[in-house]
Parts: structure tokens; C-alpha cells; sequence
């Protein structure tokens, strides 16, 4: 987990993150699509983590409610009915990617439904967009949004100090940012609608990790890292006069107003070389704890301090738990109970080996206690137990030695939070997952307090490749970042393992044999090992292969349709071929290396690959390969190709960039002409999955551009028409890695993320149909009906979704849906339709791209709004003045 939330997503930018430009620079389709609607679900297949959780925000004055941050998979709100967290950046589009990853959080302490988010992934040029802040008045179901002048960094170097972002607790109109990059501070005054700099705070921070990295990854000035206001100096709808901000500055990591920003000066008398991670203030007492580290994480960091500042004399006092030279880790996540002020807790954040460590004081730091401490070298008496049975695979399936335990108690652990209301609970993160307990005072008391992952609901795994076997007990096999990928034989269940003997830290590209889909392939990268495994029980056990020599990665690997032979183009050497599992390997000839490669899923000796353009065929199981003379394919290596199961020779080719070739090709000689289809504009992925009732061809699955609209998309009919089948609320940010339908389930698909898991989509059309054609206006009386679904309600607050059905015998080709709400609610944002209000009347009408309804079909919006007493759903529907059935 070291290093692999910034190689995974150096990856995907290199397997084509960048394609997805903004419109006025996209490629002009050369033909008009018409776009049917349909209504999906979506869900995640349970994984339950999988990646870094750098902060969790608990609102200062509603019990329960409490945001976490990812750095590359969006922001979550916990639901304390379920015990889950609920997504909140799922909107987030393609050439908006960068807006996943999450630098800070702020939840509004005066209107707990306000909450803030600050987003952007990197400060370099990996991300094409500028960061923005996101405000919502309904905590999270919906945002507005406003661009910054420059970058944010949710998966930069520093990323677990902070939180940068910090909303006034008296006057909540105003909110500071701390920014990167030699930007500075940044204030609003209007809550978040507008910003502009600080221009008389007197540092913009200096520490970078690494200056002489020339991508300007490690190179970056980290900037200014966190935000605390001292609420005991102000009053209600007044601004909070003291103000403490921490610099990325080991020389002068902290600066106070105390005159609501006006001035600035650094606090006299602070330590010195260090960086401030956190700055959590006991207003009560009148303390200001710090955590210091002398790196900025969230990997690096040797030694470390916990200081504590008298706000109202200015003295210093050292509180750290260890002395200096005993540390080999810094501090970082820190915390105050704000029942029992006295109570401070903080992380060793950096301590990989053997084990995190979290320190408790019950004095205000005069003393601490440890979450485990050596009896007699090397065994350990601990103060919690941790269960992990919801997430087994967070063993990793090892088995050390001691001092090192498994599962660990963490690594990365920045975010660490008692909540406000219940000194029982405490929640953390790690690198992995986020743990919990809920009896924490048992450490106190000489107790045995448990751990928990309380992270269900919360997926944070970046997608590199997917395969749904057409039978067997697999139901999905996955390739993920960090964590390697699982078999998952129930979308629903979280499994018990990851891929093991080996475990790869990333594993790049799978394969199964068609028609012997129990023998699996899977490559990946390994610091030191091989970098390929086999399976012949439908990916229930591995082993490892031989590596070529010279291989330094996993790159992509193709399976013969019977399992007899393999092709595998690794990283660090040229394509190779086997036959049997991989004990010796031979070149293969006519073909670069670092194509990616394929199989045909009829012919056992027949592989494609792909490199730069050229299309490559080899019909002597991998040992030599013929250029095709196919020509006008793209001309990067942004391609992702796949052969059509049961159709020898039958191949779709998806790919290119704004600048050149880009969209979606097929050939049905084994790629020695390819033709392009003229109703996709872009398109990046592309999947087969069981054929709809009715139809005689596969359905495709694409994530794309058709029809100058950004989706996911499915075709039942070759490709002639599309169906987009996501909506605007379901979009995931970036999706271009991988996609596949289920050979088994008609409609199911299931679509990479760069940070959202792997999600997948169930479809209620039962009936099939490619979408588009023409149609008539809607029907009289009896030819629809409608289901409105509240999804989550709040104080004042609520979401529904709506799924208007056809239930006549002929096509819509518009739609006008209206009702009145029976108790004066508002809609306050509404998407994947136009709406207007007046009063109590609501009308709902299509857009572009779904006012096609066929017979039996359906379309679906949500809506966010606002009620007050209560929110009685409404009772009669109308569509174009004639009434539907409530379903």
C-alpha cells in the first residue's frame, strides 16, 4: 500500500486517462444517434475499502453525522441507521476526472446540512482541470460548485495533514483554504460561492519532498496544510477573531489572527524543525495540540513530536509521548474528546513496521498510554482487539512473526477522530480501510476495547481490468490497484481474500479460457517475485509461473480459448508466448513490445495485439505475428480491443484521442480491415455480455461519447443503436479502463472506476431493444405509470427518484410528467430531466437525449428538495394532462 495510490493513477493516466478532453476540443461524430433511456441500478461489488481514508470531519453540533475524504475515490457521509456511508461525488463526470479526489471536507457546525468539499487529484499536469470547491445545502445529495485559479491535490504528497478547508464556527459565511503550490490562503465570505487570497498572510509554505523530481509530483510546494479557528473567541453571527493556520514551513509552521484575519503573525516561540500535520484546538481548556512530523507524508516520516500551546499565556510545553530519539515515525492523526477535553489522542502515523501505534493521554499530554506495548521483545500485549470477519481480506492472508500481527492495526493512519458526542466511538483511517470502535473507554479502565472496519458502503479501489466467466462459481474476477483484485462469486458479499500465491500489489490485465473458463490468468506487479499466476479452478487457488527474464512488470496477458497457451506482454521485455502454465517462455516475433494483446475466444492459436496504431494477428498461438493493413485506427496506445466470444475472427477495437482517431471500430475478419462506426464520437472500453430476449447478437457495453453526451452506453443491436444507461447523478468520474456485460445476466454490466470500485448496473428492462427510432407523443390514460421513491430524507431535506414507465403499446418520442406536492415541498436541484415549479405543481419534462420510450420501457429521475411538518409523497401523476397508475 506504499506506494500504490500514486502509481495507480500514473497508470490509468498512461492507459489513456487524458483522453477525455474538454467539448469544444472533442472530434465531431459523422452521424446523428438517437438515444432511448432506460432505468438501471447501481451498485458496488462489495470490496469495502481497499484504499487511503486521509480524513474523517464529524460535525460539532449533530450527533451522527460525520463526512470521510478519499484521495482518489470522492467523499462519503455516514448513515448511523445502517452503519454505512453513502457516496457523495458519484456525479462527478469525464472531463471533470480530477474532482474525485478529495484534498478537505468542512460539515458547517452553525447549518449542519451545509457541507464543503475541496477537490482536485493533482497539482502537475496529470490533471488537465483546475481544482474547486463544492458546497451543498443538503449535505452531499447535491453541489454547486466553484472553480479555483489554481490546482488541489487529494492524492498529492501532504495530503493526510489538515483539513485545509475550515468553515467559521460563529459566523459560517466565512471559510478559509489553505491552497498548495505557493498559492496561499484563500477566504470567502458568502459561503463558498466566492474566493479570493488572503494577500497579507505572510507565508506560503516551502517544504517539498522531492526537488528534483521533474514530473513536479514529489516537487510541489505543499503549501498551507490546515485550518483552526478558536471558537471562544467570537459570537454568534460574528466572525471568530483567533484564527490558526499551519504552513508547510519547518521553520515557521504556524500563524494566529486574533483580529478575524486582519492580521497575521507567527506564534512566537513554536518548535522548530518540523511540519505541523494538525492543529486541533481545546477551546475549553484553551489548547492548541499539535501532531509534527519532519516529512509530509503520507509514507515518508522518521521522527516526530506532540506539542501543546497555552492559547492564553503563550507557553510552550513538549507533551510527546516517546522522546525524540526513540521515534523512528511522526505524528499526525490527532484528536480531542470534546466531552472530556482532557483527552487527547494522536498516531504514529508512519510507523510501517511492526505495526501503527496510537497514544492516549487522560492528562492533557502530561502522560500517555499505548495501544500496545512490548512485554518481553518481541511479544506484545495490546489494549484492543480487532475483528475483522466483515473484511477478512484484511489480513492480506499473511502470517509474520512477532512483533508483527495480522491483521495490522494500521499504516497511514492520518485521520483519527473521536466523535463529538460519544467518547466510546473513534473512528481512523489507514491506507486500507477505515477501523472503528465503539467502546474506546474501556482503555482507560484496563479493558480490552475492539477494532472494526466501519468502512461498508466506502469503496476506494482503482479498476485496471474485469472478466465475467460464462460459467463456473466466479461471478467476477477483478484487477485492482493496491489490494490486486478478488473473485467474486457474490456481488454482494464482501470476499474473503484477495488473489493470493502471489499477492500482487497491483495486478495490471486477467484473462480466462473461453471454453474452459476454470483456467484463469492474472499479471501484476511485485516488488520482488514472479509477476504471473494461473488458476485452474475458476480463479479459487493460484500459482505462480516463470517470469521471463527481464520482466519488471505485469503489462497485459491474453489466454488461449482453451486454456492450452498463453500470451503475455510484460512490462520491462517483449511479448512472450507459453504453452502450458508458464514454466519456460519463447519471444514472440512481429510484434513491439508493450502491445497490449488479446485472444480470440474461438480459435485456440489465434491472439491480436495492439501498438501504436497497428493492429497485430498471430494464428500460431502467439509465436509470430503479422502487421495488419488495417488502417485509420488510432494512432496512441490509448486502445483497448476485445474478440467477440462464439464468432471466430470477430473483433471491437475502442479508443484514440481528441486530437486524432477516436471511437469505436469492428472487424469481422480477424482484424485485417476494421470499419468505423459512425454514430460514436469517443469511446474508451468495450464489453460483450449475454444477448437481450429477442436478439441474436451479443450486447455491447461502452464507456463513451455518443451523441455529443459522455455515458455509459449498451448497444443489442451490433452497434446500429445505443441505449446510455447510466445518468448524470451515476457517472464515477473516470471509467475508461475496463468494461463487461455478464455473459449470464442480460442488462448487467459492470464498469472500472479510478477510485469508486468496481460498480456494477442492473437493468428493468427485461425486453430488450437496441433504443432509438422514432415514436409518437405520449399516450392517453392507462399507458403510463409511475413510481416515486424517497431515497434519504433529513431535517428539512430529501431525495427521490422517479421511474415513468410506457406502459402503452407505442413509443413516446417526448414525455411531460406532472404532479403537486401535498405539503408544500420545493425541488431544489433535479437531474437527468427539465423541470419548472409553481407552487405546488411540478412539471418534469425530457431531455436530449431520452425522450424515447419504447413500449415497456422506462426513464428515470431524481431530485433533490425541501420539506417542512411532513413530506407526504404525491398522489396523482399526469403525463401530458393524462393520468398514470402509481406502481
Amino acid at each position: 500500500m506504499r506506494r500504490t495510490r500514486i502509481l495507480t493513477a500514473v497508470m490509468a493516466l498512461a492507459a489513456g486517462l487524458l483522453a477525455g478532453t474538454p467539448p469544444a476540443l472533442a472530434a465531431r461524430e459523422s452521424a446523428e444517434v438517437t438515444l432511448a433511456a432506460d432505468t438501471y441500478t447501481w451498485h458496488n461489488a462489495r470490496i469495502d475499502g481497499g484504499g487511503f481514508v486521509p480524513g474523517i470531519v464529524f460535525n460539532r453540533t449533530e450527533k451522527n453525522l460525520a463526512y470521510a475524504r478519499t484521495d482518489i475515490g470522492g467523499a462519503y457521509r455516514w448513515s448511523e441507521s445502517t452503519k454505512t456511508w453513502t457516496p457523495l461525488l458519484d456525479s462527478v463526470g469525464w472531463d471533470e476526472w480530477g474532482h474525485t479526489g478529495v484534498v478537505s471536507l468542512a460539515s458547517d457546525s452553525v447549518d449542519p446540512d451545509k457541507v464543503y468539499a475541496a477537490v482536485g487529484t493533482y497539482t502537475n499536469s496529470w490533471d488537465p482541470t483546475n481544482g474547486a470547491v463544492l458546497r451543498s445545502a443538503d449535505r452531499g445529495a447535491s453541489w454547486q460548485k466553484t472553480d479555483l485559479p489554481f490546482k488541489l491535490g487529494g492524492n498529492m504528497p501532504g495530503r493526510g495533514m489538515g483539513e485545509r478547508l475550515a468553515v467559521d464556527p460563529n459566523k459560517d459565511s466565512v471559510l478559509y483554504l489553505g491552497a498548495p503550490s505557493g498559492k496561499g490562503l484563500w477566504r470567502s465570505t458568502d459561503s463558498g460561492v466566492t474566493w479570493s487570497q488572503v494577500t497579507n498572510f505572510p507565508d506560503v509554505g516551502n517544504y517539498v519532498q522531492d526537488p528534483t523530481d521533474t514530473t513536479g509530483y514529489t516537487s510541489d510546494n505543499q503549501g498551507i496544510v490546515w485550518v483552526t479557528f478558536d471558537e471562544s473567541t467570537g459570537t454568534a453571527g460574528s466572525a471568530t477573531k483567533t484564527v490558526y493556520v499551519g504552513v508547510a514551513d519547518k521553520d515557521n509552521a504556524v500563524y494566529r489572527s486574533t483580529d478575524a484575519g486582519a492580521t497575521w503573525t507567527r506564534l512566537a516561540g513554536q518548535p522548530t524543525g518540523y511540519l505541523a500535520h494538525k492543529g486541533v484546538l481545546d477551546a475549553k481548556n484553551g489548547y492548541l495540540y499539535l501532531a509534527y512530523s519532519d516529512k509530509g507524508g503520507p509514507y515518508d516520516g522518521g521522527k516526530g513530536q506532540l506539542w501543546r500551546y497555552a492559547t492564553a499565556t503563550g507557553t510552550w510545553t513538549n507533551i510527546s509521548p516517546v522522546a525524540e530519539a526513540d521515534t523512528y515515525y511522526g505524528f499526525s492523526g490527532l484528536t480531542v474528546d470534546r466531552q472530556h477535553p482532557g483527552t487527547v489522542m494522536a498516531t504514529a502515523y508512519s510507523s510501517w513496521w511492526p505495526d501503527t501505534q496510537i497514544f492516549r493521554s487522560t492528562d492533557s499530554g502530561a502522560t500517555w498510554t499505548k495501544a500496545w506495548d512490548y512485554t518481553s521483545y518481541p511479544n506484545r500485549s495490546d489494549r484492543y482487539t480487532i475483528d475483522v470477519s466483515s473484511s477478512p481480506w484484511l489480513t492480506f492472508g499473511a502470517n509474520p512473526s512477532p512483533p508483527e500481527q495480522s491483521p495490522k492495526l494500521g499504516w497511514m493512519t492520518e485521520a483519527l477522530e473521536i466523535d463529538p458526542f460519544d467518547s466510546d466511538r473513534m473512528m481512523y483511517g489507514t491506507g486500507a480501510t477505515l477501523y472503528g470502535t465503539e467502546d474506546l473507554t474501556k482503555w482507560d479502565s484496563g479493558g480490552q476495547f475492539t477494532v472494526r472496519p466501519m468502512v461498508q458502503g466506502l469503496e476506494e479501489t482503482s479498476v485496471d481490468d474485469l472478466a465475467a466467466p460464462p460459467s463456473g462459481g466466479a461471478q467476477l474476477f477483478s484487477a485492482l490497484g493496491d489490494i490486486g483484485g478478488f473473485r467474486h462469486t457474490d456481488l454482494t458479499k464482501v470476499p474473503s481474500m484477495m488473489y493470493t500465491s502471489p499477492t500482487f500489489t497491483t495486478t495490471t490485465s486477467l484473462d480466462f479460457a473461453e471454453s474452459n473458463p476454470n483456467t484463469v490468468v492474472r499479471v501484476g506487479d511485485l516488488d520482488s517475485g514472479p509477476h504471473i499466476a494461473f488458476s485452474t479452478d475458476d480463479g479459487a487457488d493460484w500459482f505462480a509461473g516463470t517470469d521471463p527474464s527481464g520482466v519488471s512488470g505485469g503489462g497485459t496477458v491474453a489466454a488461449a480459448a482453451d486454456g492450452s497457451r498463453f500470451v503475455w506482454s510484460p512490462a520491462g521485455t517483449g511479448v512472450q508466448y507459453t504453452t502450458g502454465f508458464g514454466s519456460s517462455w519463447s519471444a514472440s516475433s512481429g510484434i513491439p513490445a508493450g502491445a497490449v494483446v488479446e485472444s480470440d475466444r474461438v480459435d485456440p492459436k489465434t491472439f491480436y495485439g495492439f501498438k501504436s496504431g497497428k493492429f497485430y494477428v498471430s494464428t500460431d498461438g502467439g509465436a509470430t505475428f503479422t502487421a495488419s493493413a488495417a488502417a485509420g485506427l488510432p494512432s496512441g496506445d490509448s486502445v483497448r480491443f476485445k474478440a467477440l466470444p462464439g464468432t471466430k475472427g470477430e473483433v471491437w477495437l475502442a479508443g484514440g484521442a481528441a486530437d486524432g482517431a477516436y471511437g469505436l471500430w469492428h472487424s469481422t475478419d480477424g482484424g485485417a480491415t476494421f470499419a468505423k462506426l459512425a454514430n460514436v464520437g469517443q469511446a474508451d472500453t468495450i464489453g460483450f455480455g449475454k444477448a437481450a430476449p429477442g436478439a441474436s447478437y451479443q450486447t455491447l457495453y461502452t464507456s463513451a461519447k455518443i451523441g455529443g453526451v459522455r455515458g455509459i452506453f449498451r448497444s443489442t443491436d451490433a452497434g446500429s443503436t445505443w441505449t446510455r444507461i447510466n445518468d448524470d447523478a451515476h457517472q464515477w468520474g473516470w471509467t475508461g479502463a475496463a468494461i463487461t456485460g455478464d455473459p449470464r445476466v442480460y442488462g448487467r454490466v459492470y464498469v472500472s472506476t479510478n477510485g469508486r470500485g468496481v460498480i456494477y448496473g442492473d437493468t428493468s428492462d427485461t425486453g430488450g431493444g437496441g433504443g432509438g427510432g422514432g415514436g409518437t407523443d405520449p399516450t392517453p390514460s392507462g399507458a403510463c405509470s409511475v413510481s416515486y421513491t424517497v431515497t434519504n430524507q433529513w431535517t428539512g431535506g430529501f431525495q427521490a427518484d422517479v421511474r415513468l414507465t410506457n406502459t402503452g403499446s407505442a413509443a413516446w418520442s417526448s414525455w411531460s410528467l406532472g404532479w403537486s406536492f401535498p405539503n408544500g415541498q420545493t425541488v431544489g436541484q433535479l437531474w437527468n430531466a427539465d423541470w419548472t415549479q409553481s407552487g405546488a405543481a411540478v412539471t418534469a419534462r425530457n431531455v436530449s437525449w431520452n425522450g424515447t420510450v419504447a413500449p415497456g420501457s422506462s426513464v428515470s429521475f431524481g431530485f433533490t428538495g425541501t420539506w417542512t411538518g411532513t413530506n407526504t409523497e404525491p398522489t396523482a401523476f399526469t403525463l401530458g394532462g393524462q393520468s398514470c397508475t402509481i406502481a
